[in-house]
């Protein structure tokens, strides 16, 4: 590993040392979805950057993932509490399943090799996450009313 890539990495790791120091109490119901997305999202990039998954694939995750946290955030900021749902664990639990299906596709240990089982579960949840966002912004539409931040 080069300089650049160690530099790089010493960055990221930075990144909640610094959410500690500059905030006087983090919201750590906030901040636990937060590692959970960037968790799913680097994986994902890694994944795009090995061609082992589409970039659109990801970008539709990790769009979905910034969208939701972007409300979640400004709605954190007025005060107004958003509610989770279901959807939204099982939208995870879909994610670490297939991003640990397509790392593992190619390995010798895989035992249904004419079925493209790590393909079938990103699409699956490709399509859990979609839903859950739309879920989420559905459920909690009224407390997402414009008036209300404006």
């Amino acid at each position: 590993m080069n300089l650049a890539n160690r530099i790089t990495i010493a960055r990221i790791l930075l990144i909640p040392i610094f959410i500690v120091l500059f905030t006087k109490y983090p919201d750590w119901k906030l901040l636990d979805p937060l590692a959970d997305k960037l968790l799913i999202s680097a994986a994902l990039i890694l994944l795009v950057s090995q061609q082992m998954l589409y970039a659109w694939v990801a970008l539709v995750i990790v769009a979905r993932e910034v969208i939701i946290t972007g409300i979640r955030l400004v709605a954190a900021s007025q005060k107004i509490v958003l509610q989770a749902d279901q959807y939204g664990k099982i939208k995870m639990v879909s994610q670490v399943v297939a991003i640990t299906a397509v790392m593992f596709a190619n390995h010798p240990f895989t035992f249904f090799t004419n079925i493209p089982f790590d393909q079938i579960l990103i699409y699956i949840a490709l399509i859990i996450t979609v839903y859950s966002g739309f879920n989420y912004i559905k459920n909690n539409y009224r407390s997402l009313k414009l008036e209300r931040w404006g």
